[in-house]
């Protein structure tokens, strides 16, 4: 399939995005489309996959939904929330959604109230540039899970900026913020790691 030609001037909008049909995955960045780096490794999935679990056996009597990438999280700058007001378009690796108002069949508009991002290759991308795009939208919680250090930041919302609560390494227990009563115990996120030799 041949890969689209995309114009690096141009502003392209959420109606754009949905015409896009090659086998690449992008972001949209302030109208800015951005590819994401290869498919994740087997160490990044796994963390993902006991992250998940962990949410999503927690959510199943709750208000709450979990969704694991690919998902399409839709940001609006403003109350315009038609597909071609819409720039900034993003996949985290792992959102907590308690509005389920803000759930379609095309993913979530609006604000998740937490997200994961796993860092990649693209480490920038998640520590700095999707840092300050969920700050500015209303993420109630970020995590950046550094897989290489079997490692977890963990940022809240307050006075709409994010504050760092805890860092967290490998046989730690996370507190989700967004809960009372839900502790993620490390240790079993990052117990496949030596599994791995190149991650």
């Amino acid at each position: 399939m041949k890969e689209l030609s995309l114009d690096a001037n141009k502003k392209y909008s959420f109606a754009d995005y949905l015409t896009w049909v090659d086998d690449k995955r992008r972001e949209l960045f302030d109208g800015i489309a951005k590819l994401m780096t290869p498919a994740p490794s087997s160490f990044h999935q796994e963390v993902s996959g006991e992250l998940f679990t962990f949410f999503k056996n927690y959510l199943k009597k709750k208000q709450c939904k979990v969704f694991h990438a690919p998902f399409d999280v839709r940001l609006p700058d403003n109350i315009e929330t038609s597909d071609d007001k819409i720039y900034t378009v993003v996949q985290p690796d792992i959102s907590v959604i308690c509005d389920l108002l803000k759930v379609d069949k095309r993913g979530c508009l609006g604000a998740p109230d937490l997200i994961v991002e796993i860092v990649s290759l693209d480490s920038k991308r998640d520590i700095e540039d999707k840092f300050q795009l969920y700050q500015k939208h209303g993420v109630k919680e970020y995590w950046i899970v550094y897989p290489n250090e079997k490692s977890i930041s963990v940022f809240v919302l307050e006075n709409e900026k994010y504050k760092l609560v805890g860092m967290y390494a490998e046989t730690g227990k996370i507190k989700v913020n967004i809960f009372d009563d839900l502790y993620i115990d490390l240790e079993e996120i990052f117990r496949g790691f030596d599994d791995y030799e190149d991650i």
